[in-house]
């Protein structure tokens, strides 16, 4: 097989970790190099033995050093090699996403073979992260594809905006920027200019800010789980928890509940999640709590009955291998507090967001959290990360979402 790319030869692990579905490969597992590499730039990947392994981005200053594309020899990497590759995940979306089609996250990096790339669409603004190196080199080029297919759709965007402001640009060598980009030859920017909209989810509004919002403006991976525990609110007395948004606050009110309380520790958050209540009109059905989510649980642990529905959406207690055991330790003790608060036949929806908290770990600490509080569960459901989040196999890193409702019986 002839190649032009420069060679990377890898050790036998990281070759089994690509036939398995991989596409990283890290600095240390690259024995020998070939060839005059450009940061950013495509490279080859061999085994030892000669076999090709596929090809894919070089980050000369990451840790994760190559990124790989693809695993068939034909690709060529043009123009109309992304403009498919944009198409595809488009198609994706229209199909399981449908009618919440207009806002959903179109691009999930890795997942749909774009490195290091984020895009969600907010009606007609399309919000953008980009974290590879050599998918930053190209990303012009990206946003006027994506411009173009969803115009193919009826979706006419008016502006893209990226948000790359994450630390790990600076471990890939590129500054943060954020900013509205160029798409074809031009920057377009809204007449308001302000990042406010508002989108629908679920039947529910909410006003959001892609410029100055958590993320790319709002969580959309929990679309789904949303109306998993909207189906069980009515008649109930909810207690949501990390509301942020006021996201599962207004699917429960919305979806008839006695009574809901949502709390955060953040000004900011409870201001914008009581702004969406009286968006919806369920300012009367909602009380808002600013409080350290821990110490509110800990104080209402002392007595159970007050809440028959508790939804706890922390943020990720832990970002690296390094602090998993104290993260364990977390949700084990907030896990504990709201078995504590929920009477017999109470439910409980807990999740985490973290990827390194694993499935396996995450339900570690709930049955010790269960032990601890000395209740026994009856799992309803277990739910990931809503299907514009793919969760592509042998990639790991693409599955972070766990979510779980039980009833405490």
């Amino acid at each position: 097989m002839s190649r032009n790319y420069p060679k990377f030869t890898v050790t036998d692990k990281a070759a089994n970790s690509i036939r398995r579905g991989h596409v990283w490969v890290y600095a240390e597992e690259i024995v020998d190099v070939s060839g005059n590499p450009e940061n950013g730039g495509i490279v080859d990947v061999f085994s030892r033995k000669g076999s090709w392994l596929g090809a894919g981005f070089l980050s000369e200053h990451s840790k994760i050093r190559v990124r790989l594309l693809s695993r068939n020899t034909n690709d060529t990497f043009d123009r109309a090699f992304w403009e498919r590759r944009i198409r595809y995940a488009i198609d994706y979306r229209r199909a399981v996403m449908g009618a919440d089609f207009s806002a959903c996250r179109l691009i999930f990096g890795e997942a749909d073979g774009f490195p290091g790339l984020t895009a969600d669409l907010f009606n007609d603004v399309v919000v953008t992260e980009v974290l590879s190196y050599g998918t930053d080199k190209i990303k012009n080029m990206l946003y006027s594809l994506l411009v173009e297919e969803l115009a193919r759709g009826g979706v006419n965007v008016r502006a893209v905006y990226e948000r790359s402001d994450s630390p790990i640009r600076e471990k890939e060598g590129l500054p943060a920027f954020c900013g509205y980009a160029e798409v074809g030859g031009q920057t377009k920017i809204p007449p308001e200019d302000d990042g406010r909209l508002v989108i629908t989810e679920n039947g529910i509004r909410y006003e959001i800010n892609y410029i100055t919002g958590q993320k790319t403006g709002f969580f959309l991976d929990q679309k789904y789980n949303r109306v998993a525990v909207a189906r069980i609110a009515k008649g109930r007395h909810v207690l949501d928890c990390f509301t942020h948004t006021g996201a599962f606050a207004l699917n429960a009110a919305a979806a008839g509940a006695a009574a809901v309380t949502a709390v955060d520790i953040s000004d900011d958050a409870i201001a914008l999640a009581r702004k969406n209540a009286e968006l919806n009109g369920l300012s009367d059905k909602i009380d808002f709590v600013r409080a350290d989510v821990f110490e509110y649980l800990t104080e209402l642990s002392k007595s159970r009955g007050a809440y028959d529905l508790i939804i706890l959406d922390p943020p990720a207690f832990t970002k690296s291998n390094s602090t998993v055991k104290n993260a364990l330790r977390g949700y084990r003790e907030i896990n504990r507090l709201a078995m504590k608060i929920l009477p017999r036949g109470g439910f409980l929806a807990t999740c985490s967001c973290s990827h390194f908290m694993t499935d396996a770990l995450f339900r570690e600490a709930i049955a010790g959290a269960a032990s601890d509080a000395a209740v026994s569960l009856r799992e309803v459901e277990g739910r990931r990360q809503s299907p514009d989040h793919p969760i592509l196999w042998g990639v790991p890193e693409t599955e972070y979402l766990k979510f779980y409702i039980f009833q405490v019986v």
